[in-house]
């Protein structure tokens, strides 16, 4: 049932649906399928330009995509996730007569590719899976090929499991993160871990954590967080004793924030509106802009992405970011502070960016950043904060992020 629904998945993300889009798709499965579903699935697209380099060595013509699909699912569980051959072969030949008049034609070619396959050597030898060239192209341009390499490895390992906890929380068998974050190593259902239904932490990545650190909130201050779902950075600036304000154009969105609040006993003001047309009641202290991006950051979490985008949109969203900037700046006072963060490799969206401010807001300034745990290299020319996947090798990565706190001429 499990390689079924990672079926369905695939077959969505081919047709432009992300994973998390697709939640409906898995619902008639045991809750234990479906994670195991969105494993594979998952899996499959880490490795799948692999996958297609050994099918194609024994492969005469190119499948149909659901044989594709099937074949690389079967190469990923027998290669990378140590599957019995066994098993893993006959549930593919399954599968695959599963398709109709068609499928039982190539059941006989998925069987034989298959069991030649079992003994192929050399997996582990092949490089990642790369970037797409509208990505690649300014990633290596602006950190190097090598790291370019570094940063493809790191989405082919994928992510832990990162948490956010209330001051002062521990979690057993976590991972204590030189940021201040805990990992915790190896599959997991978040809602049976230790303090989950008690409300001591939320599931945030490391970089993810540090925008609201960087921001350095104090009880009673009034904070905006604009763009603030799914909602980390919120809990954060609440469970500092900030006034949290969290305003995002989704209320579906927001539900989910309300969600996590509500477990942790944190409060915040939500109010579904459109960033840039919001404007505060009364005057704010400080503004957490955690702007709409290309979430190319995030690929060690989000494997689909590379398949789903193409890099047409980045422009709009650029422009975007910019006026986001420019109108969060005009709800703050003289002297307040605001963090711009954006979970993007990309320069245009971060470095860029704050330079562009600067120029644009004459007295406006960079307040460079002094976090525990954050090495001097992670600091841009500039003041910002750059994290990238390929950062804490050993201790299983973090997402790209870039972010800088922003000082508004007093």
């Amino acid at each position: 049932m499990a390689r079924s629904g990672a079926l369905r998945l695939l077959a969505g993300v081919r047709e432009g649906l992300s994973l998390s889009d697709q939640a409906g798709a898995l619902k008639a499965l045991p809750p234990a399928d479906q994670a195991r579903a969105a494993r594979l699935a998952a899996a499959v697209l880490r490795h799948q330009s692999r996958a297609d380099g050994v099918i194609a060595a024994y492969v005469g013509r190119k499948p149909s995509p659901q044989v594709a699909d099937i074949l690389r699912l079967a190469v990923v569980e027998m290669l990378d996730l140590d599957g019995a051959a066994h098993g893993v072969v006959d549930a593919a030949v399954t599968l695959t007569r599963g398709l109709g008049q068609k499928g039982q034609a190539a059941s006989g070619m998925v069987n034989a590719v298959l069991r030649k396959v079992s003994a192929h050597p050399g997996w582990a030898d092949l490089p990642p899976q790369p970037m797409p060239a509208w990505l690649r192209d300014p990633v290596a341009a602006a950190y190097g090929e090598d790291a370019a390499l570094a940063i493809e490895a790191a989405h082919q390992a994928g992510a832990p499991l990162d948490l956010t906890t209330k001051p002062g929380v521990a979690v057993e068998g976590a991972e204590p993160l030189p940021t201040g974050s805990l990992r915790l190593h190896g599959p997991a259902q978040v809602s049976a871990l230790p303090g989950y239904a008690e409300g001591d932490w939320w599931v945030q990545d490391a970089a993810a954590a540090l925008p609201a650190r960087l921001l350095d909130p104090r009880p009673g201050e009034r904070i905006a967080d604009l763009c603030a779902a799914p909602g980390g950075k919120t809990l954060q600036l609440a469970a500092a004793g900030a006034q949290v304000t969290a305003v995002d154009i989704s209320p579906a969105r927001l539900r989910r924030v309300a969600e996590n609040l509500k477990r942790c006993a944190l409060t915040a003001d939500l109010i579904a509106a459109d960033a840039l047309e919001w404007r505060a009641d009364s005057p704010l202290d400080a503004i957490l802009l955690d702007a709409p991006c290309s979430a190319t950051g995030t690929i060690r979490r989000h494997p689909d992405l590379p398949f789903l985008r193409d890099g047409s949109g980045i422009p709009a969203l650029i422009d975007l970011q910019a006026r986001l900037i420019d109108h969060a700046l005009s709800l703050i006072p003289p002297g307040a502070r605001m963090v711009y963060a954006v979970c993007s490799l990309l320069p245009d969206e971060g470095e860029a960016q704050v330079a562009a401010a600067l120029s644009r807001h004459p007295g406006l300034r960079v307040d460079t950043p002094a976090l525990p745990g954050v090495p001097a290299d992670w600091i841009t020319p500039e003041g910002g904060l750059r994290t990238r996947p390929d950062y804490w090798p050993d201790r299983g990565g973090m997402d790209g992020f870039f972010m800088a706190r922003l000082r508004k001429a007093g």
